[in-house]
């Protein structure tokens, strides 16, 4: 039986699916694709508006730090707020 040379180990498949500058938002319900521009210490989601810190490791490898608490707390009272005034006009 031959040898397939040209069938990738499981790594090397997925090697080429790999994003470098790239990492997702740690909103659960979004979990949108997000590249800052190089040297970036925030960065807002475009889909749910949530911010996060950025920290690069390498001036073209970024990684999430944690989320900008200020305003994710804004965002959220103010998702509570919207769920509050449809659910008083329900009852």
């Amino acid at each position: 039986m031959a040898v397939d040379d040209k069938k990738l180990s499981g790594a090397e498949s997925l090697r080429k699916t790999r994003t470098y500058g790239k990492f997702r938002c740690h909103n659960p319900s979004c979990m949108e694709r997000l590249q800052p521009n190089p040297g970036e210490e925030h960065i807002k989601c475009p889909k749910c508006g949530m911010e996060f810190r950025v920290s690069w490791i390498r001036p073209d490898f970024p990684r999430i730090r944690g989320p900008v608490w200020n305003k994710n707390r804004k965002l959220a009272e103010e998702a509570k707020a919207k769920t509050e005034e449809t659910s008083h006009g329900i009852r």
